[in-house]
């Protein structure tokens, strides 16, 4: 087990399924910073799908205006997470979704992504929904965006493993 917090990846996307792609990635490191960034959809990045608009609140237009381009978002990412081994709730959705911003990036990832449920032991993994519901209600939180979502997993687990908490910067 890891005897600090895992750096946490959250991906929201246009959809899911053949033809989504990215359009948000959101990172809580292990020492509490964190970075988000809205992925603008390449020229043959075309799916959209209403009900996940609903889910992330993030219309295309947004998307479009202030999105960055998928080689400068790649780039920060490989930045930040160089060598690092990073976690993910949704590992089949967001290993499809990194691919697809990496390939159109013309690049590879340098960090290894993995599955949060590989740090999890059975009665762990019970308490874990439950946990996190708790934590949502004592920060507050009102949105589902993928910096919120990465730092809401962090501290779940940092609670449920018993972990001291890292100091919450901003990156």
């Amino acid at each position: 087990m890891l005897n600090h917090p895992p750096a946490i990846i959250d991906i929201e996307a246009s959809g899911f399924g053949r033809g989504s792609y990215p359009i948000e990635i959101g990172v809580a490191l292990p020492d509490g910073s964190s970075f988000c960034t809205l992925v603008r959809p390449a020229e043959g990045w075309t799916h959209w799908d209403d009900a996940a608009m609903k889910v992330h609140g993030i219309p295309r237009e947004t998307v479009m205006a202030h999105g960055r381009e998928a080689h400068e978002v790649a780039r920060m990412l490989n930045e930040r997470l160089r060598g690092l081994t990073v976690y993910s709730d949704a590992w089949y959705h967001d290993f499809a979704w990194l691919n697809v911003l990496y390939e159109e990036a013309n690049s590879a990832p340098n960090f290894k992504l993995d599955h949060l449920a590989r740090l999890l032991d059975e009665p762990t993994a019970n308490l874990w929904n439950d946990t996190r519901a708790a934590i949502e209600r004592e920060q507050q939180v009102t949105r589902h965006r993928a910096s919120a979502d990465a730092r809401m997993l962090q501290l779940t687990w940092v609670r449920l493993c018993g972990v001291e908490e890292p100091k919450r910067a901003v990156g």
